[in-house]
């Protein structure tokens, strides 16, 4: 039997029911999610399904990442409600797509782990089973084991096992909608040179990642949810005498205006504004005080240091945790143009606690 799965916290469960209802039966995981945006998110949940996989005794395969094709089929659907006609097409594409991949395999059956989902419509889920095995010999497994209090014991076992549990179902058109109220939407928001931030899509990553590690350790651990002052610099730019120049915005840089204009009357490696608490500080400054060997701004924002080096620097620079500080090159006699848009926001995460 090949299983379409869509995420771990769904299969998790489905599977594990699935073995008990058909114990003679081979069971194939398929994950197969070309919907899930972005590219990041689609890794982070398939790296979750092979732990599961793992935990389950289940093989499994991982389908191609064909974004763009699923994007073709959603032109016009793009504010369907949810249960609407675009996660019709949707389960159309990935259980389509997943009966071909079954045939292939020589597999007898078919089903997949979204009839677990509470937020799926079932019967749109089984049309797109039996739609998906129309000229093949396969059969379609629609099984609901939601009822009972299946969905209840998908969650606590999830838990149990702290798998990555996803707030949004993976589409972009989802989370925009799921989000619209908020200025922030984390998911699509990662820093030009790769700094892992907390609360992104890097920082789970680098969670599970270390959760994974802790297992095959056999070490005893908890994940346990922190609230934290969390921020994200939405535009930046720092313009000296009318052209934009190399600037590097060190994390927790904060501004009220959109806008900041002053002028700098003597070089230096350090300049402390009287514009929204704007602070100047040259690459050779930044370079000593942080220990590091950067040749330019640019290599600085393209590979930034880690966010725990860069916090570190802050506090050498300033007690306030707020400021902006920017790094440039050099700091020269000049007209200065400081362009930026933050955000300050309260944000829970999820942290490892070894027991």
């Amino acid at each position: 039997m090949l299983v379409h799965i869509c995420c771990s916290v769904d299969s998790h469960y489905f599977i594990g029911e699935l073995k008990k209802l058909y114990p003679n039966e081979r069971i194939i995981g398929y994950f197969y999610d070309p919907n899930i945006h972005p590219y990041s998110e689609f890794l982070l949940r398939f790296q979750d399904v092979k732990r599961s996989c793992k935990k389950l005794g289940v093989e499994v395969i991982c389908g191609e990442y064909e974004y763009e094709e699923w994007l073709k089929g959603t032109k016009g659907l793009e504010d369907e409600p949810e249960k609407g006609k675009r996660c019709a097409y949707c389960f159309e594409f990935r259980v389509g797509n997943s009966a071909k991949e079954a045939v292939k395999l020589g597999c007898k059956k078919i089903t997949t782990t979204l009839l677990m989902s509470p937020k799926k419509d079932f019967t749109q889920l089984e049309d797109a089973l039996n739609n998906a095995i129309k000229g093949t010999n396969l059969e379609a497994v629609a099984v609901d084991l939601r009822k009972n209090g299946g969905t209840q014991k998908q969650f606590e076992l999830a838990k149990n096992d702290k798998l990555y549990h996803q707030n949004y179902c993976g589409c972009i058109y989802g989370l925009i909608k799921q989000r619209h109220n908020e200025e922030v939407i984390d998911e699509l928001c990662e820093p030009l040179g790769g700094q892992i931030w907390p609360g992104s899509i890097g920082y789970r990553l680098k969670l599970y990642k270390k959760v994974r590690k802790l297992e095959r350790s056999k070490i005893k651990f908890s994940l346990i949810r922190e609230k934290i002052l969390n921020y994200r610099l939405r535009f930046a730019c720092v313009k000296m005498d009318n052209i934009a120049i190399p600037s590097y915005f060190l994390f927790y840089s904060h501004f009220r205006l959109l806008s900041s204009k002053f002028i700098i009357e003597k070089q230096g490696d350090f300049i402390n504004t009287n514009k929204d608490d704007i602070k100047l500080i040259s690459l050779s400054k930044f370079n000593k005080l942080g220990k590091f060997k950067y040749k330019n701004t640019l290599e600085l924002i393209y590979n930034p240091p880690k966010l725990k080096q860069e916090l570190k620097v802050r506090q050498k620079i300033t007690k306030s945790n707020l400021s902006p500080i920017i790094v440039v090159d050099e700091i020269k006699k000049a007209k200065y143009i400081v362009e930026a848009n933050s955000q300050i926001f309260p944000a829970s995460v999820e942290v490892v606690e070894k027991i």
